[in-house]
């Protein structure tokens, strides 16, 4: 080789061993995101450290939305290999990971769990509807006249329906970073506002004014963001016997000698009601891979592989026992082979 060409192979290989270190400088997965899945996704990284002898993943729990900004800022060991979520990723999402170079996305849908709305095991339960928790909590409610809003004026849980106690409205909850946030936005609070038929109606002429009337959750006090961890939610609900408040039936599951779950439509929450879907608020749960970190941060397929096996995710599996619901069995076979190939999703059906 002459010395015309010695400096620029050098310069050469430098390139490719920066460029490879920056992406396999970590030999730990890294998984952030939903607070809810958190628990379930740190039992399967136990397991699978224990069972492969490799490091065990680290888990953080950012809530959904703020696990999808991270994974979607870019490819690379500064960035997670994973997110959970307590809902499906948005299109919007998808978009921000496209546009940062994230481009092939593994989709895992892992299993349903059930949004509670729960209060101390010292008094008695709450029996509400969808609409009780609309009126209860939404900034502007339903006034005298169809097509009239005006600002939620209810104190007690009795001003919202004669049927429920005289406590005043107390309710802890996620903050808008939260997938519990999200699902409990779409299927309880949206479920209460579509029986009223003129907000029903709204949400087929101009759906953007139909979400801000059913998502827009009152700031007078009464709904209060309790954060990300849903073991401190639970303290406080034992430390006030008045308050009550939402977060994932895993936690219920988990913490049923000191909170219990609400009836909603007469349904009591518990694993058979979420499994059949005749509890009213229940959703699906998922992990997001990339693909790109896949053969460059060591195990990751092996973790999925853990994730997806029957004896974690299935009727009779570990996670079934931390109080998540698996899918029905044709799903997760389909899941597990899909998810052992790599397929990766389109951003078709993302809202």
């Amino acid at each position: 080789m002459t010395q015309r060409n010695i400096i620029p192979a050098i310069l050469l290989g430098l390139t490719s061993l920066a460029a490879t270190s920056v992406v396999s400088a970590r030999e730990t997965i890294e998984v952030v995101g939903s607070s809810t899945v958190y628990p379930f996704s740190t039992v399967v990284a136990e397991r699978y450290g224990r069972a492969s002898g490799k490091p065990t993943p680290k888990i953080e729990s950012t809530g959904s939305g703020g696990g999808m900004k991270l994974f979607c800022s870019g490819v690379g060991s500064n960035y997670p290999d994973i997110t959970n979520s307590s809902r499906r990723m948005k299109a919007s999402e998808f978009s921000l990971c496209q546009s940062n170079g994230v481009k092939d996305v593994i989709e895992v849908q892992i299993g349903f769990d059930g949004i509670v709305i729960a209060n101390s095991v010292a008094v008695d339960p709450l029996p509400l509807s969808r609409k009780d928790i609309f009126l209860a909590l939404a900034a502007k409610v339903p006034g005298a006249k169809d097509g009239e809003l005006i600002d939620n004026p209810y104190i007690t849980w009795r001003d919202v329906n004669a049927a429920l106690p005289n406590v005043a409205i107390e309710v802890l909850g996620p903050p808008p970073t939260s997938g519990t946030r999200d699902a409990f936005s779409e299927l309880a609070m949206e479920g209460g506002c579509k029986q009223f038929a003129w907000i029903a109606a709204l949400s087929k002429t101009n759906e953007s004014a139909f979400k801000e009337i059913c998502h827009t959750v009152r700031e007078d006090g009464r709904y209060i963001e309790a954060g990300e961890n849903d073991n401190l939610l639970v303290q406080k609900l034992e430390a006030n016997k008045a308050a009550v408040g939402v977060f994932g039936f895993s936690f219920l599951d988990q913490n049923a000698d000191k909170v219990q779950g609400s009836l909603i439509e007469s349904v009591e929450p518990t694993f058979d009601s979420i499994a059949d879907k005749t509890y009213p608020i229940s959703r699906p749960l998922y992990f997001y891979v990339k693909k790109a970190h896949i053969g460059v941060v060591p195990g990751i397929e092996g973790f999925l592989r853990e994730f997806t096996s029957e004896k974690a995710w299935g009727e009779e599996g570990y996670l079934a026992e931390k109080g998540m619901i698996p899918l029905p069995a044709d799903v997760r076979e389909q899941t597990a082979k899909d998810t052992k190939a790599l397929v990766v999703m389109t951003g078709d059906g993302l809202k």
